[in-house]
């Protein structure tokens, strides 16, 4: 079946575009592998209405309103490939199959690439965290830590004092005197020993043990870990991707969405460095309306 757009997936900038293409009685089909990012927090903060909810919650019920639109089909299978056809794009799928749209929206995602720390992956989301404005009110004034993981990691020591006393963890790596005073005036304790593992009670932290035997005390810890794109699809189709000051891939695109390739848009996390739920749903919307214009006069946006 030929669709008006094929959303290869289904989380918050997915459904967002495919609500707003629904309603402007476009086909859609949205390829989803039920794998969203933040589906290792139990809450998601921030966005008007849904402060505090499950994120899990919070995509089955969008489902569930996206699905009641007879134009909007669903498959809960990887999109391995895509390439233009005389009548679009054809998808091909993991399973074989292929499906063809008119337009294509890329809203893949991203993953974030963990330093391997025992006893980080498994807090991943509930005390070690990356968003301060998603997860530091609830840790505010409590014992909090920056982990030393990328360029990113040292901007991010001089914000998190904001919620509550700072050490910044450099793991073992080094730092230039400028930004160390940066840190001293924003009242944060330079930590230069490498960390040998996280401790605490389930997915609670209660401390980070330092090579040697000391234990530092900590509630919470920010790691702003570098991420990658979890397709290659952009690239394959010959869109343009940036590197960013943090050395992390995002798909190049207009105010619109638009990629540089004609009738590929893309939306979400794949496409900025700030990274939020309510970014991603505005971004959906932005790109079905951007589609909607392409499909009804016959141009890219």
């Amino acid at each position: 079946m030929r669709y008006d757009t094929v959303i290869v997936g289904g989380s918050f900038a997915g459904l967002s575009a495919a609500l707003y293409l629904a309603r402007a009685r476009r086909s859609v089909l949205v390829l989803d592998t039920g794998s969203p990012r933040n589906r290792f927090a139990s809450a998601s903060h921030g966005f008007f209405a849904q402060d505090g909810a499950d994120p899990k919650a919070m995509l089955a019920a969008m489902r569930a309103q996206v699905a009641a639109y007879p134009t909007v089909h669903f498959v809960d299978e990887k999109a391995a490939d895509a390439a233009r056809d005389k009548d679009g794009f054809m998808v091909t799928l993991a399973n074989g199959e292929t499906v063809i749209g008119a337009t294509l929206l890329l809203a893949f995602g991203v993953s974030d690439m963990l330093p391997e720390l025992p006893g980080l992956a498994e807090r991943w989301g509930q005390s070690v965290v990356n968003c301060p404005y998603c997860h530091g009110y609830e840790f505010s004034g409590k014992q909090l830590g920056v982990l030393n993981v990328s360029p990113m990691s040292v901007h991010q020591a001089t914000l998190i004092p904001e919620w509550g006393p700072t050490t910044y963890f450099l793991n073992g790596g080094m730092i230039d005197p400028d930004a160390s005073a940066n840190l001293a005036r924003r009242g944060v304790t330079i930590e230069p020993a490498p960390v040998d593992h996280l401790i605490g009670e389930g997915t609670d932290l209660s401390g980070v043990r330092l090579r040697g035997g000391h234990t530092q005390p900590l509630n919470a810890l920010f790691v702003g870990a570098p991420w990658r794109l979890n397709s290659d699809m952009a690239e394959r189709l010959g869109c343009a991707i940036e590197v960013g000051p943090f050395g992390s891939p995002t798909v190049t695109v207009d105010e619109m969405k638009a990629t540089d390739v004609a009738g590929v848009f893309a939306a979400g996390d794949i496409t900025r460095m700030g990274h939020t739920i309510t970014f991603a749903c505005a971004d959906g919307v932005m790109a079905a309306l951007a589609i909607h214009r392409a499909l009804a006069f016959g141009t890219d946006t």
